[in-house]
């Protein structure tokens, strides 16, 4: 039985790096336990943040749940996103969240950590301490406030200069309808050609595949991660336009690996089949419950106590309720065995 974890706010964050010279500049640090020795790709899931009934934050069922994916098969995992209720915790609460779940994952997989905040000094800073707890990528927004604080093209490239300025490590810039400040493909490409540690790229907006087509066409190997979201709602068709990775929730992150496999092989018929068939769940879980399916499933699976969200952020009704748990009991996905 495991040692229960608690959040300790003042803990210091445990650094596990090593210096190098040669071509790279001097006392940049090297990742002992998360670097990447091939571009990332494949099925990298957001990992929800769980919570108990009075929302306090559950490490103990947090890291289950990233025991769940890990034997799924999954290529990475990432941290502290959209989906993992970032947006809800404190500053102590993220720092506890992702030492905890670095030190359980020990290198097995590349981890990426989600850093972004408006300030690009403020990013910059939660973009090393990520980088010195052992993440092998960070993910950032650009930058906005609300729906009105924005930034324009020549500002977002000097956000993002600043923030992989203090780092070693890549970056992936997430392009999602969440942030009004635009990214246009021309930005996008000037914004890696310009900021070299800018390698990944997730595009979760309309028309996604058009706009990783045009990425991919113009950037080539400029660009080595090119990723889709939004539960892989998408999926097939940002793949034909040159995705070679995605990152859907923690819902059916196995499932998706198989098909992800299968059109690696040269079996896009099987990969669509096999994409169809879930879609309709998927397709709820994006327009119906949002990052809330996975945490019902879970719990309906479980492998955690308690589906809980932070207030606002309420529970669905009961009807869509049933209704996810009966589109997922059809499909018998891994989420709802795993634990049994």
């Amino acid at each position: 039985m495991r040692k229960p974890l608690q959040i300790l706010p003042d803990q210091a964050a445990r650094t596990r790096v090593r210096h190098t010279h040669g071509s790279d500049r001097e006392g940049r640090a090297h990742l002992e336990n998360a670097h990447m020795s091939a571009p990332l790709a494949g099925v990298v899931p957001v990992v929800p943040t769980i919570f108990h009934d009075d929302e306090t934050v559950d490490l103990d069922g947090t890291a289950r749940v990233v025991d769940y994916l890990m034997d799924a098969g999954v290529d990475g995992l990432c941290l502290l996103a959209n989906y993992s209720e970032q947006f809800s915790l404190t500053d102590a609460e993220r720092d506890a969240i992702a030492r905890t779940l670095v030190e359980r994952i020990a290198g097995r997989l590349p981890v990426i950590v989600t850093t972004s905040h408006y300030s690009a000094r403020v990013a910059a800073a939660r973009s090393r301490a990520a980088q010195d707890m052992g993440a092998a990528m960070v993910m950032i927004m650009p930058p906005f406030f609300g729906a009105t604080v924005t930034a324009g093209g020549p500002a977002v490239i000097e956000y993002f200069k600043q923030v992989a300025g203090a780092i070693g490590i890549p970056v992936m810039v997430q392009d999602a309808a969440m942030s009004p400040t635009p990214l246009p493909v021309s930005l996008l490409i000037d914004l890696v050609r310009q900021v070299p540690q800018v390698q990944y790229a997730k595009i979760e907006v309309p028309q996604a595949a058009d706009k990783l087509h045009e990425l991919v066409s113009a950037l080539g190997d400029s660009l080595p991660g090119p990723f889709d979201g939004e539960e892989s709602v998408t999926l097939i068709p940002d793949l034909d336009a040159g995705a070679t990775g995605t990152m859907p929730s923690s819902t059916v992150p196995a499932e998706l690996g198989q098909i992800l496999r299968r059109y690696r092989c040269g079996d896009r018929a099987g990969a669509v089949s096999a994409w169809e068939d879930l879609l309709p769940l998927i397709h709820f879980e994006n327009r119906q419950c949002g990052l809330r399916a996975q945490k019902i499933l879970l719990a309906e699976g479980g492998i955690i106590a308690s589906d809980r969200t932070r207030a606002p952020l309420g529970p669905v009704s009961p009807r869509i309720r049933r209704g996810l748990i009966e589109l997922a009991a059809k499909r018998d996905p891994l989420i709802m065995r795993w634990a049994r």
